[in-house]
C-alpha cells in the first residue's frame, strides 16, 4: 500500500475518492504534506469535474458512474466517499433507500468489502442519524462496523459487515474554527489490525468571523434589488439593526452588521432560525444567503462560499455563479476532513 517514490524518496500512500466533487479531500491531504497517489477520482457533475482538474489536473481514472467505476485490486491506504445526502438531508424528501441516491450507499459499502482500504471516511448530512427513527443510520453501522463501534465490540456482527473498527461523530465546523455553523456525521474505518483506536479532533475556538470571510470590493449583481428587501424586512426603524421577518415568537429575527441571512422561502409561515449571529449558516447548493453591511444587504460571494467551506484563496474556478455555489454547498468543510485524517496513523 505504501511505497517510496523513486525520485523523491519520500513516503506515498494510495488513494481513491467517489463523489469526489472539487476535491476538498484532495485539499485536506495537500494541506497536511502528505505525499499521495490519486489512484482515481470519480464524479459525474460535469462542471464539478472542470473546477476539479482546473485545481489538481485530471487523474489518471476519472470514471463519471460509481456504478461503472473499476475497483482497483491493490488495496488503499485511504478511502474517501460522501454519497449524495439528499436522500437523507432534512431538506430533502427523506426517501432514503426508496430514492435511488440513498442506495449509492451500498455502492460504496461493495468498494470497502473488494479493496479492502486500510482506511476509510464516509461524510453525510446530520439528518441520516435521525431518518426513519435512526434504522437508517443502525444500518451503515451495521454494514461498515463489523469489529467495532465507537470502541464496543461488536459480538455478533452483520453477515454483510466488513472486518471495521468503526468511529463516527457530528461535527460542526464552526467547532473548528470556521465561522459556518454546518453539521455533518463523519464515519472513520479502520481496518481490523493491532492499530485501531481513533479520536476525533477537539472543539477549537471560533475566533473567526464571517465578517472575515467577507470580500472588501463587490459586484452590485449580489445585491438584492428593493422588492425582495422589503419582502425580507418588518421594519427598518433601528439604524443599529434591522428586523428580519421569521416564524418565530416574536415574528422577527434581529440581524446587525456582520450577520448572516437567510432568505430561502421568504413568504414561508413555518421558517425560522434565518440569522446567522456573526457566522453563516449551513451552505446549501443554491445563492440563498445575505448579509448586512452598511445598511445594504447582499448576497454571499462564490468566493466568500469557499472560504466558508475552508478553500484556499489560490481556488479557482471557471464556471458560472451558480454552479460555484453549487459546487461549494455540496463540498465538505475542507478543515474537517484535515482534521480527521491528521489523526489517521497514515
Amino acid at each position: 500500500m505504501m511505497y517510496k517514490d523513486r525520485n523523491t524518496k519520500q513516503i506515498m500512500i494510495k488513494v481513491g475518492s467517489d463523489f469526489s466533487g472539487v476535491g476538498a479531500f484532495d485539499q485536506a491531504l495537500s494541506r497536511l504534506g502528505i505525499k499521495h497517489e490519486t489512484i482515481f477520482a470519480c464524479d459525474m457533475d460535469k462542471y464539478a469535474r472542470q473546477t476539479y482538474i482546473e485545481n489538481y489536473g485530471e487523474p489518471s481514472y476519472y470514471p463519471t458512474d460509481v456504478y461503472e467505476r473499476k475497483i482497483p485490486q491493490d488495496a488503499l491506504d485511504l478511502y474517501m466517499t460522501s454519497p449524495p445526502c439528499q436522500a437523507f438531508s432534512q431538506a430533502g424528501s427523506r426517501l432514503g433507500k426508496e430514492d435511488k441516491r440513498g442506495i449509492l450507499f451500498f455502492n460504496s459499502h461493495e468498494f470497502i468489502q473488494k479493496n479492502k482500504p486500510r482506511f476509510f471516511i464516509f461524510e453525510n448530512v446530520r439528518g441520516l442519524l435521525s431518518h426513519d427513527n435512526g434504522k437508517t443510520f443502525q444500518e451503515w453501522l451495521n454494514f461498515l462496523g463489523g469489529k467495532s463501534i465507537n470502541g464496543l465490540p461488536v459480538l455478533f456482527a452483520d453477515e454483510h459487515a466488513v472486518p471495521y473498527h468503526i468511529y463516527y461523530k457530528v461535527i460542526n465546523s464552526k467547532n473548528l474554527n470556521v465561522p459556518q455553523n454546518r453539521e455533518r456525521v463523519f464515519i472513520v474505518g479502520i481496518k481490523d489490525d493491532k492499530e485501531n483506536v481513533f479520536q476525533f479532533p477537539k472543539d477549537e475556538p471560533l475566533t473567526k468571523k464571517l465578517k472575515d470571510v467577507l470580500e472588501k470590493e463587490v459586484d452590485k449583481k449580489y445585491f438584492l434589488d428593493e422588492k425582495k428587501v422589503n419582502e425580507m424586512l418588518l421594519n427598518t426603524n433601528n439604524s443599529q439593526s434591522i428586523k428580519i421577518k421569521s416564524a418565530n415568537s416574536k415574528g422577527y429575527e434581529e440581524a446587525t452588521e456582520g450577520d448572516s441571512i437567510n432568505f430561502t422561502r421568504l413568504h414561508s409561515e413555518t421558517r425560522r432560525g434565518r440569522v446567522g449571529k456573526q457566522i453563516a449558516q449551513s451552505l446549501e447548493c443554491i445563492s440563498n444567503q445575505a448579509t448586512l453591511k452598511q445598511d445594504t444587504i447582499r448576497r454571499l460571494t462564490p468566493r466568500e462560499c469557499f472560504r466558508l467551506m475552508d478553500f484556499p484563496e489560490t481556488f479557482t474556478w471557471s464556471c458560472s455563479d451558480s454552479q460555484a455555489y453549487k459546487q461549494a454547498g455540496n463540498s465538505i468543510v475542507v478543515k474537517c476532513l484535515e482534521k480527521i485524517i491528521e489523526k489517521l496513523k497514515l
